[in-house]
């Protein structure tokens, strides 16, 4: 692990050379939630993985964050490694940070991979998702985490395999209160930031999430893919909000062949 300039905790494995690939996490995690993923991709790829601000090991923002604030952290990041150019995998909150990125810094993004994030809401959901919100302004992490763990496990895994349940909890349990809420508003709002982008997103897309996804529901992968000229979706039957935690290996594939088929047409 290194800590940037700025304070960003983050890892960076694979050949030196090969294009960069980078993951960003999701709300309250860290950039473990890639380490069942890693070790592949990183195989043939130079995979970067960082905290949030103020998740993890990185340093709490400055200033309130936004996916502003939040693009600008990756942006300085890539700079400071040289960086020129990258493939952006996000999760749910990290979906939104590589979009608004790619809007941002066009020339600086190689594809997307936008896995279970939301898109735009019909206002009862819109109300739902900014009452949690407050309620985690209120109470901290603590005041939803039970509810949250149910929208992001199947019943069966939260029975079944309590370490990664413990450590999920944990991870989020341990997040400063204001900074968890902050980007939990972020979560909130920001996807208004991102619906019908002008100028469009014209990156090789891949959007992803499960079926039974309550908060980054298939409708709004759709959504997302027919905003982004020739995006491909898919659809992971059953698996909840965490799938990517649930069953790696159905993300990592697919994320694998989208990346091959970009970076070596030759390669299917």
């Amino acid at each position: 692990m290194t800590i940037s300039p700025d304070g960003t905790a983050f890892d960076i494995i694979g050949p030196k050379g090969a294009p960069v690939i980078v993951l960003i996490h999701g709300l309250g995690l860290t950039r473990q939630t890639w380490s069942q993923h890693v070790p592949s991709l990183a195989e043939r790829y130079r995979v970067l993985t960082y905290d949030l601000c103020g998740h993890g090991e990185s340093a709490l923002p400055s200033i309130p964050p936004s996916l502003a604030v939040l693009t600008n952290q990756l942006h300085s990041l890539m700079d400071y490694l040289e960086i020129d150019t990258a493939a952006l995998v996000g999760f749910s909150l990290g979906g939104m940070i590589n979009r608004k990125f790619a809007m941002t810094h066009p020339d600086r993004t190689s594809a997307l991979i936008i896995l279970n994030s939301p898109h735009e809401r019909a206002s009862d959901a819109q109300l739902q998702v900014e009452q949690r919100a407050r309620d985690t302004a209120d109470g901290g992490p603590s005041a939803t985490i039970g509810a949250t763990l149910e929208r992001w496990f199947t019943s069966d895994f939260l029975i079944n395999n309590t370490k990664i349940v413990a450590w999920v909890r944990n991870t989020v349990m341990s997040n400063n209160h204001q900074n968890y809420a902050d980007h939990r508003f972020v979560l909130a709002a920001g996807v208004t930031e991102l619906i019908r982008p002008s100028p469009p997103i014209c990156h090789p897309t891949l959007i992803m999430t499960c079926e039974n996804d309550t908060g980054s529901t298939p409708v709004m992968s759709h959504s997302i893919a027919s905003e982004i000229q020739g995006a491909k979706t898919i659809i992971i039957p059953h698996l909840q909000h965490l799938g990517l935690l649930e069953q790696p290996g159905l993300f990592t594939q697919p994320i694998s062949a989208f990346l091959n088929a970009h970076f070596d047409p030759q390669e299917t």
